[in-house]
């Protein structure tokens, strides 16, 4: 709009002076001899010289803000509970910097359960490349010499003494089953039979001299209380033991020397009776299948398993590193060193991702930025003119300054289209504050 007044102000200009050359003419006399020029060309010399002179005596005048030259707004990758705000506005803070932290228990458990696969398929992976430990080769060694064994027994067919030992067993077997029955020998019995008799003796004569003494008032404390009490007891004792020999053997017993007979005849039946092919092709199979096993252990793993392992390793990996950059979003950090400007949440309220939340900014330098000139105004300026920096706050405060960069986008502002530009100041002053106002003036 300045521009625009200033080329109409031109033009009165330029009008004025033709009105004037010509009504001097005009009034001159008509003797005088004077070169007049024709009307037309005096007011094409004016219109010439005239927006010369306006242009020479004009000024581009912009109004700015003073900005920060290097700053920034912050805001959440995540979005959650404000737990702890952690700086306060105005504060310096450096670079990494904790400002505020959401509520992260979802995502430090993630973290854990993360390190745990990881841990486990780092583990898979080691077993593979260190191979079969020298036991496990031992127990399948083993397992194969057994096969092996089996297998030479079955085609060689049972021995005599294998025969012997087996009828051995089984009549060892229904030996023990039978003396379960037997009951006691003579010698035991008469001695039980005598035993029981002592007792039973013993016990009428401590009764006999109990009932002497019965109607006593301190009876429990007389000796023949304690005599007969003793007597008493042992020849429960006595009867006990001979019912005992006599009595029927407990089933347990029974079931088990049973079992062993019947144990001792499948061995038997076993050693005596042909060996058949099917046998000896079971044998064989069980024989394979351990040498096998001993040759899969000693090869070690295939190639395929321990890429397979470090896929699933690189894979853990990644997925804690994902967990990690998760609870790494739950806090707000300093982007570098810097004031705390603004800060626009407090601890329990919900945040979104995405949404400002901070400035942080180097208050100690400073850049003006305005957005007032003109499509007109800024074919008139170039990067690297210098200018002259007033300060509405400030009076009397002047400085020179360098244009930095003139954005190439226009805008629309107030009918107008405009462009920014941005003006390095070649000194700071301590009182300059965000946002105050500027006047920007290009020779």
């Amino acid at each position: 709009m300045k521009k625009k007044l200033l080329i109409v102000f031109g033009s009165v200009v330029i009008l004025a002076s033709v009105l004037a050359v010509t009504v001097y003419a005009m009034q001159r006399p008509q003797t005088a001899q004077v070169d007049v020029l024709p009307l037309q060309q005096l007011a094409t010399d004016e219109a010439e010289r005239a927006p010369a002179q306006v242009q020479a005596a004009r000024a581009i005048v912009a109004e700015g803000v003073v900005a920060p030259l290097h700053h920034a707004t912050l805001s959440m990758a995540a979005g959650g509970i404000v737990a702890e705000v952690l700086v306060q506005e105005g504060d310096l803070v450096q670079q990494g910097q904790v400002i505020l932290r959401l509520r992260d228990a979802h995502q430090r458990a993630a973290v854990a359960r993360a390190e745990a696969a990881l841990a486990g398929a780092r583990a898979g992976l080691a077993a593979l490349e260190a191979g079969p430990r020298p036991q496990e080769i031992a127990a399948v060694q083993a397992s194969l010499d057994a096969a092996e064994a089996r297998l030479a027994r079955l085609n060689e067919g049972s021995r005599p003494e294998e025969i012997a030992a087996g009828q051995a067993g089984l009549e060892a077997a229904q030996a023990a089953l039978e003396r379960l029955y037997d009951g006691p020998g003579e010698f035991t019995r008469v001695a039980a039979q005598a035993d029981l008799s002592n007792a039973e003796a013993a016990l009428r004569q401590a009764q006999a001299a109990y009932d002497k003494v019965a109607g006593s008032v301190d009876i429990q404390m007389m000796p023949q209380s304690l005599q007969l009490e003793l007597a008493t007891n042992q020849y429960n004792a006595a009867k006990a033991r001979y019912e005992a020999l006599f009595a029927e053997p407990d089933a347990h017993l029974v079931a088990s020397a049973r079992a062993q007979v019947r144990q001792a005849e499948a061995n038997l039946e076993r050693l005596e009776r042909p060996v058949t092919a099917t046998e000896i092709a079971e044998a064989a199979a069980m024989m394979r299948s351990a040498r096998a096993q001993l040759d899969l252990l000693q090869a070690g793993a295939r190639e395929e398993e321990v890429a397979a392992a470090r896929a699933t390793v690189a894979e853990a990996e990644a997925a804690l590193q994902a967990a990690q950059a998760g609870l790494a979003d739950t806090e707000l950090r300093a982007p570098s060193a810097a004031t705390l400007a603004a800060l626009q949440v407090s601890e329990g309220e919900q945040v979104l991702p995405g949404h400002p939340l901070a400035e942080v900014a180097d208050l100690t330098t400073w850049r003006i930025e305005t957005d007032d000139l003109t499509e007109l105004d800024v074919l008139n300026v170039q990067e690297g003119d210098r200018v002259l920096l007033t300060f509405d706050a400030i009076p009397g405060l002047e400085m020179q300054g360098t244009v930095l960069r003139i954005k190439p986008i226009g805008q629309e502002k107030l009918g107008d289209i405009t462009y920014t530009v941005i003006v390095q100041p070649d000194e700071q002053d301590s009182r300059l504050r965000w946002n105050m106002t500027a006047v920007v003036t290009v020779p």
